[in-house]
């Protein structure tokens, strides 16, 4: 499969020369939208990036805001992935437009190379915000980052990523209020004031500091990362009473056994107990409440944006770094597995060239935000190596012309203690994420790789990295909640076919990772 064709600089030639001057003049106009609105400067962009926000589970149903402004205003996209459910791998497949095999970051911890030495030398200088930066673009990120970053191991708060301009990160993992930020390489700790502190209307603010003091004659890249709805679920004051009733669904996959499922699946008591099912309805009541701040950055961004008259001029992406599960196969609350709560992510889009109120089928995934960022910036994507493509086709097909994957690669590497842990000794060594009541959520042999296709067949196909070879396969039309795994079932040449398609995907790399057949 090839990237995007009608590429700035790419397809205008090939255009002139076939078509004559009306078709030239017809694309220049076309490219003008895209690259010169308010005179000869690119458009902006925008990204606010939630943390382990579901799709699947009504994640986006407290967010009336957001779907109104973004969605509404431009496209929700029905089949938006991530290439792998956990918080590190995946935010660094968003920076590099890579597959994790490819940038080699494995999970959240050093040793997995969460913005350890090696990334930062190896891959940060070829993320998007360097490309960006050097297409004249002034770039602002404020908010979560990798999991690892700013550790005295990975180089302290002094170290700041190369391609940003304005610097306002968070050292470590998610957090609400008692934190410390890197800002421009100086050290910057925060208490518990609802004022002063909270992280989401921090970001939100520095943010609407950033496009008062800009330059208006070079156009900006704005990453916004606000802890939410990630754990420990910390409302702003004003939303701690909210949704009181609300409980996490109990359709599909809620509480049933694990059944003909990889052995960590098969593991946890069913049904949950009480404490279980209590802890997980908090959980998920709570990250609705911290999600009406989130609600609110979106709001205030868009009156931002459009007071100072660069609304029209600016695209605004919508999305989160993976998905989430509250009870289903009767696990309490994580991530990091195969299945379509984990992987499913929200994705909306407003900006030049995009219609209101479209739902875009075609599958796009996280490795697809960085090739698009490139395409609205004007830059030759074939001069950059990216596993991904820019799906700017499919929301503005009068811009670009291009075709959506068939088939794509979700992949994830289990994280497991060399040591049982000390409630669970019955369990063994080589588990992590566990709960009170003995489920845990990972381990070592947790590590498969997927095939998925949305088109017939609509299947999605595994394997795992284990002594026994384990193999997962789904019928998503017929069974949208994943409940049986047909392996037994399906047609041997249809398995051998999924195996090969599986086997190139996990080896493939920039143009090979597009491939059609």
């Amino acid at each position: 499969m090839t990237t995007s064709v009608g590429r700035s600089g790419q397809m205008m030639p090939t255009l002139i020369q076939s078509t004559g001057a009306s078709t030239a003049l017809l694309v220049l106009l076309f490219t003008c939208t895209l690259c010169c609105s308010g005179g000869t400067k690119a458009s902006n962009i925008v990204l606010i990036l939630a943390d382990d926000q579901d799709v699947f589970l009504g994640g986006m149903t407290p967010m009336k805001k957001t779907q109104a402004l973004i969605g509404d205003a431009g496209a929700t996209f029905s089949n938006a992935f991530t290439a792998t459910p956990l918080c590190c791998p995946s935010r660094s497949s968003i920076l590099t437009g890579r597959y994790p095999h490819n940038h080699g970051v494995r999970n959240n911890s050093l040793d997995g190379n969460c913005s350890s030495p090696l990334w930062q030398k190896g891959e940060e200088p070829t993320a998007f915000p360097v490309y960006l930066s050097k297409q004249q673009y002034q770039t602002f990120y404020a908010g979560k980052y990798l999991n690892q970053y700013g550790k005295k191991e990975t180089g302290g708060v002094g170290y700041v990523p190369p391609g940003w301009d304005q610097w306002h990160a968070l050292v470590g993992n998610s957090q609400y209020y008692n934190y410390t930020l890197s800002v421009n390489g100086k050290e910057e700790k925060h208490g518990d004031s609802y004022e002063k502190d909270y992280l989401t209307d921090l970001i939100l603010n520095r943010s609407l500091h950033f496009l008062d003091s800009r330059s208006p004659q070079r156009p900006f890249f704005m990453m916004l990362s606000p802890p939410a709805p990630h754990s420990p679920w910390t409302a702003a004051p004003q939303y701690e009473k909210a949704f009181a009733d609300v409980k996490a669904p109990r359709d599909g996959s809620f509480d049933k056994p694990g059944k003909d499922k990889h052995w960590l699946l098969r593991q946890p008591s069913n049904p949950m107990t009480t404490t279980s099912v209590d802890f997980l309805d908090n959980a998920y009541r709570k990250r609705w409440q911290t999600l009406l701040s989130v609600d609110d950055m979106v709001e205030s961004l868009v009156k931002k944006l459009e007071a100072l008259n660069v609304l029209n001029d600016t695209y605004i992406f919508y999305t989160s770094d993976n998905g989430y599960h509250t009870g289903q196969f009767s696990l309490p609350i994580d991530k990091r597995q195969l299945y379509e709560f984990d992987i499913r992510v929200p994705l909306m889009v407003r900006g030049p060239g995009i219609k209101p109120k479209q739902n875009v089928p075609a599958a796009v995934l996280n490795i697809d935000l960085a090739p698009t960022f490139l395409d609205i910036a004007g830059l030759n994507l074939s001069v950059v190596s990216l596993d991904g493509q820019s799906f700017l086709s499919q929301m503005a097909p009068e811009l670009r012309n291009g075709t959506s994957r068939p088939f794509f690669l979700v992949e994830y590497t289990g994280e497991g203690h060399l040591v049982p842990d000390p409630a669970c000794p019955k369990l063994g060594p080589g588990l992590s994420q566990c709960f009170p009541d003995c489920v845990c959520e990972d381990a070592y042999n947790n590590t498969y790789a997927c095939v998925r296709t949305l088109v017939e067949p609509n299947l999605q196909y595994c394997e795992f990295a284990d002594t026994e070879s384990f193999v997962e396969i789904y019928n998503l039309t017929s069974d949208p909640h994943q409940l049986e795994n047909i392996l037994k079932k399906v047609d041997p040449n249809l398995l051998q076919a999924m195996n090969q398609r599986l086997i190139k995907l996990q080896s493939c790399e920039g143009d090979s990772c597009r491939a059609t057949k």
